[in-house]
């Protein structure tokens, strides 16, 4: 009895399963495969490192090429939106912030602007606040940028890379740490302006960023954008023309690097946007290497919007005036944080049992907020961030949801990699740049 020179197999519920059971390797392969026409089903994540945090793909792969993917999300899932709904309005900066945890100053502004503009305070905000706004924006959108080209660069093969981006993110944390008393999760944006001023050493760390900023993208660049290999793995990968985008609703770098120079801060501009100068950057072919050309261009573009800011950043308050919204804006960085200054506990406690009861009332009760549902957007590092508050009249948020584009965007995953090559689904969601905690929470 002549023994076959391919591996038996037999029918299960998961499907064909072939048992190997030794032999010559030779006379094993050069014999009929009867699996050629078979496809594998391969799993990626949800704790694959390539995924920026916990992200399943479910891959149907011939060869190395991917016939079909799929995006599994939910892992990472936190409940915040559910969890605004058991806190009072200023509360709830607390939890926004900690949802896109790259760009927690995004999510705080949307949320502050959808409360103003349901509280009818959007005229109201100081200019100094409105600045401080775009000033921390703009540092925030070049550390979020900064995050994706380090670890993009790593997922593709350029350690250094990595290293170097995680380095400068370290100057902007050191800012945000001066100026808000933490390095992520800041709940420093709030409904009526800001918690606290920002304090002259904080100008002087900016400004020194400013000066060294642009020498260091220019490293990047010579790192990376004339290497064969960078070039290899990130031109005409991933591609999703302008029509793609707007069939799936992708915003932000992805859309722009299609051509289409669609940016919040210019087409719906917000917190005083539209007076400032600044390009939006585009790119025509709409693939990895057009989202990396785009990216660079616009942390260039935010530091000359930082530059701005910081030019106009005239002496005034930073919450509004309405005692009765602005809880609570005197603040103090000590050892452990932020919190009350004592000088501000002090007065209060020796004003008048009125102005004691008020405060307690402000800071365990909250302010009430009209009936009635806003939507705000906000252009954050990775496209349109909205945010869609309802209001039943109370102290605290009836319910608010975010259109969060990391969860928008991940729709374009398998258009962009079937009919690829696997090791390109890695650049192709990496160039998508999504953020679990945002796409879940």
């Amino acid at each position: 009895m002549t023994t076959p020179n391919y591996a038996t197999e037999r029918e299960t519920t998961e499907g064909k399963v072939f048992t190997v059971t030794g032999g010559d390797w030779d006379d094993v392969v050069s014999g009929t495969d009867p699996i050629n026409d078979e496809r594998i089903v391969v799993n990626m994540g949800p704790q694959h490192p390539s995924t920026h945090g916990v992200l399943r793909l479910v891959l149907e792969l011939e060869g190395e090429t991917v016939r079909e993917a799929r995006a599994v999300v939910g892992y990472l899932h936190t409940g915040i939106e559910k969890n605004l709904e058991y806190r009072n309005w200023v509360q709830g900066s607390t939890f926004v912030t900690r949802m896109d945890y790259l760009a927690p100053l995004f999510n705080e502004t949307g949320y502050a602007l959808a409360v103003e503009k349901l509280l009818g305070i959007t005229d109201d905000i100081t200019e100094r606040a409105a600045t401080i706004r775009v000033l921390m924006m703009e540092l925030n959108r070049i550390s979020s940028h900064l995050v994706w080209v380090a670890t993009t660069a790593m997922e593709l093969g350029a350690i250094n890379m990595m290293l170097y981006g995680f380095r400068e993110r370290e100057y902007v944390l050191d800012i945000f740490e001066t100026i808000t008393g933490l390095r992520m999760n800041h709940a420093y944006i709030r409904p009526g302006g800001v918690a606290q001023d920002v304090p002259d050493d904080a100008i002087r760390k900016i400004r020194d960023f400013l000066k060294l900023m642009p020498k260091k993208l220019k490293e990047y660049e010579n790192l990376l954008s004339g290497q064969p290999i960078w070039l290899e793995r990130t031109q005409n990968v991933g591609v999703l023309d302008a029509t793609g985008c707007l069939a799936l609703g992708v915003t932000g770098p992805v859309l722009r690097s299609a051509g289409l120079a669609w940016d919040l801060r210019k087409t719906m501009p917000y917190c005083g946007y539209e007076t400032y100068e600044f390009d939006v950057p585009t790119h025509t072919d709409g693939d990895v290497w057009g989202r990396y050309l785009v990216r660079m261009a616009e942390m260039r573009e935010s530091l000359k919007l930082v530059e701005q800011a910081l030019d106009r950043l005239k002496p005034g308050p930073v919450m509004v005036s309405d005692k009765k919204i602005a809880w609570p804006a005197q603040l103090a960085i000590g050892v452990d944080g932020m919190g009350n200054s004592l000088e501000h506990v002090a007065k209060i406690m020796g004003q008048s049992m009125e102005s004691l009861i008020h405060h307690f009332k402000l800071v365990t009760e909250g302010f009430r907020v009209p009936p009635g549902q806003v939507y705000v957007g906000v252009e954050s590092p990775r496209g349109e961030l909205g945010v869609h508050a309802v209001s039943d009249g109370g102290t605290r948020p009836y319910r608010v949801h975010y259109r969060e584009p990391s969860f928008v965007n991940l729709q374009a995953l398998p258009a962009m990699a079937e009919g690829g090559l696997i090791a390109d689904v890695i650049a192709g969601g990496a160039s998508l740049d999504p953020v679990m905690g945002g796409c879940d929470r």
